[in-house]
């Protein structure tokens, strides 16, 4: 089990201030030296924002893309491997806008766009422009790699450490850590033979290293005046087998992820998690992106695995579709149409979700991805079977759906 990250959230104001960055640059300071101490590999220190559009709404575009990059570069120079501007707003319908440009002219900087108002329910012009906004970053990049740093959220609250999703709340400065602890689940129910004694072995390895990990949060508290938000144990995967979250689901006995069997596997890893006793933030559920896990990436090369049973299982799991390799002919109409599924499931089931979706220039369904990536284990593109939405669909308004 490795920290992915541990994550500071403060707001740093417009203009920018000296006071801001000096305490960025003691947290980022006392972070890496506390847990570089201790036996856990810390893979990067990252920082979020309140959502963009609300403290840079009165600046004009360029201006908002000069704050960014400044931003980047000052908290790259203090220790900081990414940063996080938050989402773009329902209330805020311009800020959309921004983040094509934002994204093409900063480089370790992630963006969002909510697709739900907690009052209001799915906007419908903020999920048809968070389709627009997908389909216009494929282009940016021959791979469609720009898309790794934009998710469209639905129903998502502030203080989550994994990244597109992380921005921050109204409190103080706090911080929160993401994990990438798949591994967990591969060693839990590799030694075991019910699900039963799977969930109590992996319920009290990762109460064991929460309760550990918990302490440290805590002492760092102390020396750096930023509060502890909690632990995201979304069991994060790496591309490699023993650290494949696919491979644990198939331990419970599913031949292969996406097959029938499938969908209870997923339930009881997630109920699971939900289970184990941590101080919990973010999603702290399954997560099941395609791209950044061998098996997953795997069972989508060859045929198992759709968009439709990503979608299914998101009404289980934790975080929603994420990394999903699609054509690069989708239209923002045919990207809308799945995010208004996601922003539905999210508001009907009351969960956060999230749909971090990577057309493929030139690539059709079926086609091999090449990503260049150490994270990214390669796949087939995979079908998106969705077409533009009408009538209804093509409102202004919000769609009122009550939560279950």
């Amino acid at each position: 089990m490795k920290i992915r990250s541990v994550t500071y959230f403060n707001d740093p104001g417009s203009p920018l201030s000296e006071d801001f960055f000096k305490s960025a640059e003691v947290f980022a300071r006392e972070a890496r030296s506390h847990f570089q101490s201790t036996d856990y590999e810390l893979q990067t220190i990252r920082f979020a924002s309140p959502p963009f559009s609300l403290f840079l709404d009165d600046l004009p575009s360029d201006q908002v893309i000069l704050y960014a990059q400044e931003l980047e570069h000052e908290l790259m120079g203090l220790g900081y491997e990414y940063v996080s501007l938050g989402p773009a707003l329902p209330s805020k319908p311009n800020s959309y806008l921004l983040i094509p440009d934002l994204i093409r002219n900063t480089g370790n900087t992630f963006f969002s766009g909510m697709l739900t108002d907690p009052e209001q329910g799915l906007s419908l012009s903020a999920v048809r422009t968070c389709g627009k906004i997908i389909n216009k970053l494929a282009d940016i990049d021959p791979n469609g790699f720009s898309n790794l740093y934009f998710a469209a959220l639905g129903n998502v609250p502030p203080g989550g450490p994994f990244f597109p999703a992380a921005y921050h709340g109204e409190s103080g400065p706090n911080f929160s850590i993401a994990l990438e602890a798949a591994d967990l689940a591969v060693d839990a129910f590799s030694k075991s033979s019910s699900f039963e004694e799977a969930r109590k072995e992996l319920a009290r390895q990762m109460e064991e290293y929460g309760d550990e990990l918990s302490r440290l949060s805590l002492e760092l508290a102390k020396t750096t005046g930023a509060q502890f938000g909690g632990i995201d144990y979304s069991l994060a995967p790496f591309p490699e087998e023993n650290r494949s979250l696919g491979y644990a689901l198939e331990k419970t006995g599913v031949k292969a992820v996406g097959t029938h069997g499938s969908l209870a596997a997923a339930a009881f890893l997630a109920d699971s998690i939900d289970r184990a006793d941590f101080i919990r933030t973010g999603f702290s559920g399954l997560m099941l992106p395609i791209l950044e896990d061998s098996i997953l990436a795997d069972r989508g090369a060859d045929g198992n695995l759709g968009v439709k049973d990503l979608l299914l299982y998101s009404a289980v799991c934790g975080t929603g579709l994420d990394t999903v390799p699609l054509p690069g002919s989708a239209t923002p109409g045919q990207l809308s149409a799945l995010l208004f599924d996601l922003g539905a499931l999210s508001i009907r089931l009351d969960k956060p979700l999230t749909a971090r979706l990577m057309p493929i220039p030139g690539k059709e369904a079926g086609e091999p991805t090449t990503f260049d990536f150490p994270f990214f284990k390669n796949s087939r593109v995979m079908e998106l079977q969705a077409e533009e939405l009408g009538n209804f669909f093509k409102g202004n308004g919000y769609l009122d759906i009550r939560k279950r």
